[in-house]
């Protein structure tokens, strides 16, 4: 289970890393891809959605079923990853990197003390395995 030391967690199983100070980049943790198995399809929010936290921002099906991924936080969707509703394996394949799903313009940084670092989201991880 590959759990990037440099990037914040939540228990639903979706990374931030922060790219400037006000912007994000999530997605979903490889422990999370794969519960899911093989992603066939990704549907992402339009660019300029208002994103709250905890709420669902995301779906992803799999061969299994369909998932909502939730905000890790609170802003503005800036970017989409339109790469992966062509090719959705990408978040198999590389889910911290070509795999990433959404840039969000932060609108309440206070928020960040609800994510977790990476060995109280390792403890989660191996709690549900």
């Amino acid at each position: 289970m590959n759990i990037p030391n440099e990037l914040l967690y939540t228990k639903t199983h979706e990374w931030v890393k922060k790219i400037s100070p006000k912007v994000v980049v999530m997605g979903i943790t490889d422990y999370a891809q794969q519960q899911l198995k093989d992603i066939v399809f990704v549907e992402l929010p339009q660019t300029g959605k208002e994103l709250k936290l905890g709420a669902p921002c995301a779906v992803v099906e799999s061969v299994k079923a369909a998932y909502d991924i939730y905000s890790p936080l609170s802003g503005k969707v800036v970017e989409i990853n339109k790469k992966i509703q062509e090719k959705p394996q990408l978040v198999n394949e590389d889910p911290y990197g070509e795999g990433w799903f959404l840039q969000i313009e932060i609108s309440n940084p206070d928020e960040f003390k609800n994510l977790l670092n990476p060995v109280q989201y390792r403890v989660i991880c191996e709690a549900e395995h």
